[in-house]
């Protein structure tokens, strides 16, 4: 049984490894193949192109893609049309996946004044980026009803150091105010896996966050003492970048999946302490 990821960067890849370490074959598609670590098999691809030819074995199918620049062209390019593609690829090759998984984003959201939301709360992009995406997931659910979205919060992790930096930095601190919310890269990784192999009949749509939604300030304040750095004199932020809402795991919890790092603090000591690498 194939696994076959289509857009293979840093997420793709430590998914694919981990269907790897389980015993599935896994094919690989990525503009840079020679990036794809043993023992994926990479494969030349450009997803907003013409696609290779898909194994006939495929039961799994992951579609993971990244913008090249963060205009609403390029999202279009790469979620709209690299998930249509794929989709036709399928089908021109009369391979029709067990199960196929679109990485999402949380961005889909739109400001909750501070409250809760979760798979059941409306989508209101506030960014044109966003709305891109969200076209891409209901393209995606009107050719494939029963593929699964992960829409996944803010990754961090091996790698991924914008706050730690900032803090060595001396940031200030930001002032109350602005929540956040995030997943390690491993659990996303972890979830894409175990959404694919280990839930029989899973939900159309899940959100990918840990069990802590956070002020920035709280996470800078942790990393600043972590780090022996205090951060610089209060310097409040009218920005709410990513929206001030609480989001829910409830739903992938109640699938049986476990959190290797469930809160921020669990997860940015593992990147502090130089834990997993991040794949080119």
């Amino acid at each position: 049984m194939t696994v076959l990821i289509a857009g293979c960067g840093d997420l793709g890849t430590e998914a694919g490894l981990r269907f790897a370490a389980a015993g599935f074959p896994v094919l690989a598609w990525r503009r840079s193949p020679e990036k794809i670590p043993a023992p994926l098999a990479g494969q030349a691809a450009d997803l907003t192109g013409t696609l290779p030819q898909v194994p006939a074995d495929t039961e799994v199918v992951v579609i993971s893609v990244a913008a090249r620049e963060r205009t609403e062209a390029a999202y279009r390019a790469a979620y709209v049309d690299g998930t249509a593609n794929v989709l036709d690829a399928l089908e021109r090759d009369g391979v029709r996946p067990r199960r196929i998984l679109f990485v999402s984003s949380t961005a889909v959201y739109g400001d909750a004044g501070g409250g809760w939301l979760d798979e059941e709360s409306p989508a209101a992009p506030a960014s044109v980026t966003g709305a891109v995406i969200r076209d891409a997931e209901d393209l995606l659910h009107s050719r494939r009803p029963d593929a699964v979205v992960l829409r996944l919060a803010g990754i961090y992790g091996p790698g991924r150091t914008r706050l730690i930096d900032q803090v060595r930095a001396g940031a200030p601190d930001p002032g109350p105010g602005q929540l956040t919310n995030r997943i390690h890269r491993d659990d996303a990784a972890a979830a894409i896996v175990h959404l694919t192999t280990a839930v029989p009949e899973p939900a159309p749509l899940y959100l990918g966050v840990d069990d802590e939604p956070v002020e920035q300030r709280e996470v800078l304040a942790f990393l600043a003492a972590e780090l022996g750095t205090p951060l610089a004199p209060q310097e409040p932020r009218s920005s709410t970048r990513g929206g001030n809402r609480k989001l829910s795991n409830a739903r992938l919890r109640a699938t049986g999946f476990e959190f290797a790092y469930p809160t921020y603090r669990e997860g940015y000591r593992a990147v502090l302490a130089g834990a997993g690498v991040r794949h080119g």
